[in-house]
């Protein structure tokens, strides 16, 4: 697969394996962590998830900036690795639940969350960077897309198993503590204890604090719903404890390769010390690619605002309305279960089916009718609008949000099939193969040398824009009919679709 490719591009991959693992833990347990710690409704989760992973990326713009102006892509890098490992540590001291001070502990998780966010900042356009300079090489030009799709594949193989190993963590400490998992439980034990709890999710509550003890229920709630509470999310605590490993292992790698690994630094001192033999673009040239560039990041926001609804609204939906147990994977010392693990299906398509899309793209090429990378971009927006037209057909008919939590939670009779997100997950998968490695691609094809960093931080920028409009899914979600909230997302990716099919040619004629 990497033959024919510079021998950087797998330093460069395995390098980012740890970022990628870290990502997907906190993408399929933060939000329903911050409710289960801290008692947080929906919307205020989905408020500090946003706000996260918006800084994620917009913080992309600093890094960006950042090796811009030093110089030092490798050392920007490197800060951003050893930053983002004590961003994990942070988060993974467990604290008690239900916490004693919300205002304290809640900081606490913030500034840990902001740590990782910019140790992200710092490394993930940047080394975006590195790898896009080593496609600059005539040898290797004709081969960039192929090059980023196989970059972004091999990453993804750090993403696969994060979303299985954090729910494995957080299952293992709770049984190894008397408990079974249950989804609904920690909602209900915030409930109790807040003496909001209706008295029909009041006798379900009963119900499942005899069903989950192992050792026997006393009969009294109130422990039961401190205990559960503290068990469930120690073990959220040791899960992202597993990041912190990924990360160091990441760190060493990197370390290996850096003398391997292309400077971007480098490139620029050369085009400005040689002037006869690296060409020099105009002015009007560096403002043309510039247009295009913004043009198309304020398109993919939209994608990204539908896209990145899968730490949200699809993981309530996975766990308000999905059949859990169906998925359940008893492994002796630890039982895989739970709404998180619906996040391991992105990682796997994408490791899955990104050499069926290399080929399919070169079968065409061989032919000569492989779509340019912008037409690629707008074919993907219309692919991920069809994932959410299958949400809406399966959702339609379900109780809404509320009734759910006056009810205290669907029985598994009245659930989904989880073949319903893992298919919308495969069409959104494929719909992500044909956006994000090709946007990258995009990106470090059309920007000028001198804004490599910062270009790839503003592609990053426009998915932060995308991430904070995440609340809006949320709002959705909690006041309308469940069908309805994904036909939000449909009208999302349409219009992202024909706005990019309308500036199709000018893009066109800039990549060239």
């Amino acid at each position: 697969m990497f033959k024919n490719h510079p021998k950087g591009l797998i330093g460069a991959a395995l390098s980012n394996m740890g970022e990628r693992f870290g990502f997907y833990i906190m993408m399929a347990i933060l939000s329903l962590f911050l409710m289960s710690k801290f008692g947080l409704e929906k919307t205020e989760s989905t408020i500090i998830y946003s706000i996260f992973y918006a800084l994620i990326y917009l913080l992309a713009l600093a890094g960006g900036l950042i090796a811009d102006k030093t110089k030092k892509y490798k050392q920007t890098i490197l800060a951003g690795l050893i930053l983002m490992s004590v961003g994990y540590l942070l988060i993974a001291i467990p604290t008690p639940t239900p916490v004693p001070n919300l205002a304290l502990f809640l900081t606490l998780t913030c500034i840990g969350l902001f740590v990782i966010a910019f140790g992200n900042g710092l490394f993930k356009g940047n080394l975006q960077a590195v790898v896009g300079q080593m496609y600059d090489d005539p040898r290797y030009s004709d081969k960039r897309d192929t090059g980023f799709q196989i970059f972004y594949m091999f990453i993804n193989v750090g993403a696969l198993f994060a979303p299985l190993i954090a729910v494995g963590i957080r299952n293992w400490w709770v049984g190894a503590n008397g408990f079974v998992y249950n989804s609904d439980l920690p909602a209900l034990c915030h409930q109790f204890l807040k003496g909001n709890i209706s008295a029909e999710a009041s006798q379900r509550f009963t119900e499942l604090a005899s069903t989950v003890s192992k050792g026997g229920f006393s009969g009294d709630l109130t422990a039961f719903a401190n205990q559960y509470l503290d068990v469930f999310n120690t073990g959220f605590h040791y899960a992202f404890g597993a990041a912190i490993v990924a990360m160091l292992i990441s760190l060493v790698i990197f370390i290996s390769n850096k003398k391997r690994l292309p400077d971007p630094a480098l490139k620029v001192q050369a085009q400005t010390k040689s002037t006869d033999s690296v060409p020099q673009m105009s002015r009007s040239e560096v403002s043309q690619r510039l247009y295009a560039l913004f043009a198309v990041f304020a398109v993919v926001i939209f994608f990204w605002f539908s896209f990145h609804q899968n730490g949200v609204t699809l993981t309530f939906f996975a766990n308000d309305y999905t059949l859990l147990s169906s998925l359940r994977i008893d492994l002796g010392f630890t039982v895989i279960e739970g709404a998180e693990i619906f996040q391991f299906f992105n990682p796997f398509f994408v490791v899955f089916l990104t050499p069926v899309v290399i080929g399919f793209f070169g079968w065409l090429r061989a032919r000569g009718k492989e779509p340019s990378t912008p037409k690629k971009i707008a074919i993907g927006m219309g692919i991920a609008a069809a994932a959410f037209v299958v949400m809406a057909l399966g959702s339609y008919g379900l109780p809404s949000a509320e009734e759910v939590k006056e009810m205290g939670g669907l029985t598994d009779a009245a659930r989904v099939t989880p073949f319903l997100l893992i298919g919308t997950y495969f069409i959104l998968t494929v719909a992500e193969l044909f956006i994000s490695p090709l946007g990258l691609s995009f990106v470090s094809k059309v920007a000028p040398p001198q804004y490599q960093g910062i270009m790839q931080g503003c592609w990053l920028g426009a998915t932060a824009l995308g991430n904070q409009l995440l609340i809006l899914g949320t709002i959705f979600y909690e006041n309308i009919p469940i069908w309805a909230t994904w036909c939000v997302f449909v009208a999302a990716c349409l219009i992202s679709m024909f706005t990019m099919l309308a500036m199709l040619k000018w893009l066109e004629r800039i990549a060239k």
